[in-house]
């Protein structure tokens, strides 16, 4: 199982699974980061967190701990 945390810069990468329950679910989900989206990872900030991502045409940052519950593939 690969993570998003795992992905590297200038990868792209299709959603295959959320992991998490309820609220941060939900929260992942109204992002934009759907089973089947397509997201390129565009940077990683210098500590590791967060991570900035194009999905659905727009930029988004998303912390380690939320990327790590969505498996990709």
């Amino acid at each position: 199982m690969k993570t998003l945390k795992e992905a590297k810069v200038g990868d792209t990468v299709r959603v295959v699974k959320l992991h998490g329950e309820g609220a941060v679910k939900r929260r992942i989900m109204d992002m934009g980061l759907t089973k089947g989206v397509d997201v390129r990872i565009r940077r990683v900030a210098p500590l590791g967190d967060p991570i900035e991502v194009n999905v659905r045409g727009y930029e988004l940052s998303i912390r380690k701990a939320d990327a790590e519950m969505i498996e990709v593939e």
